[in-house]
């Protein structure tokens, strides 16, 4: 395992980095970290957890944006060095943590930001986004959420009335984050043309078709392929779920199969009639046919 130097001068004596830096920026529920972990098969991968890399980004750009110091100079000048300072920041961060030829950094807010990776780095980004059955991802984390009730659930509310019956809790999922603003990203990745360069995998797909579904991967990061085992897929990203409320977010299962189609039973006809009227451009546009309710 590389061990990044330490002391005053390990940034002038690392001088190993990631040839190249790929994002991952999927729906929640949709098969995410699965994905990561069957990449890590891989010995030239190196891939994260949920990673904090862009947050880092947004605050250099807001001090950037708003400082006096900065807006006091030459702004062409600074646009460069802002610039430079990202592209060398997000490469020294790898270079800490690896030395793999290939990162996967994974992030919901990535493929939104598919300008700004391009210009930072001069170049478009490889970006891949899972997606899944908008119906099967509320069902999911309806499920999560009916896990633990020992636990206090903050999206249930019995003094105000919010989030106190499935349905409502539905509602509340499609209007906020994660799953809300999800939406209203890929509606805005669609709208600005950068779909058409991300690639969209379907989690059905992956748990049904993985090796083909991983070739795509591959032919699209411009990577050779690798022999993967589905059949037992070790989870080496790890995450405290209990930062996000819900615990076994990020749990994944050793074997690569489908899982069973349930958002009828878990949701109510209710609750799936609504997402197949306010959203059935999502079921279109990645071929998920309305199911007769």
């Amino acid at each position: 395992m590389y061990i990044a130097p330490t002391g005053p001068l390990c940034y002038i004596t690392n001088s190993i980095m990631p040839s190249k830096i790929f994002y991952q920026s999927s729906l929640p529920r949709a098969g995410s970290t699965l994905l990561q972990n069957i990449l890590a098969q891989n010995p030239a991968f190196y891939v994260t957890p949920t990673s904090g890399l862009l947050e880092l980004i947004f605050g250099a750009r807001l001090n950037y944006t708003n400082s006096a110091e900065f807006k006091a100079q030459d702004p062409a000048a600074m646009k460069r060095a802002f610039l430079a300072f990202s592209r060398a920041g997000m490469e020294a961060y790898f270079t800490a943590l690896t030395d793999r030829p290939y990162v996967v950094d994974k992030s919901r807010g990535w493929g939104v930001h598919f300008d700004l990776l391009q210009t930072i780095f001069g170049e478009e980004p490889k970006i891949i986004c899972l997606v899944r059955d908008l119906r099967q991802i509320l069902s999911s984390l309806e499920k999560k959420f009916r896990q633990n009730p020992d636990k206090y659930r903050p999206v249930e509310n019995h003094s105000n009335l919010t989030g106190t019956t499935t349905f409502k809790r539905t509602l509340l999922a499609l209007q906020s984050a994660p799953v809300g603003l999800a939406l209203d990203r890929l509606i805005e990745v669609h709208q600005r043309g950068w779909a058409k360069k991300i690639l969209f995998l379907r989690f059905e797909d992956l748990t049904l078709q993985p090796a083909a579904t991983l070739t795509r991967v591959y032919q699209y990061l411009g990577v050779p392929e690798f022999a993967h085992d589905f059949n037992k897929v070790a989870q080496v990203t790890h995450e405290d779920d209990a930062v996000f409320g819900i615990s076994g977010l990020h749990d994944i299962r050793p074997k690569v199969e489908p899982l069973a189609y349930d958002y009828i039973e878990v949701l109510g006809r209710d609750a799936v009639r609504h997402v197949q009227q306010h959203y059935g451009w999502y079921l279109q546009m990645f071929g998920y046919a309305p199911a007769s309710v």
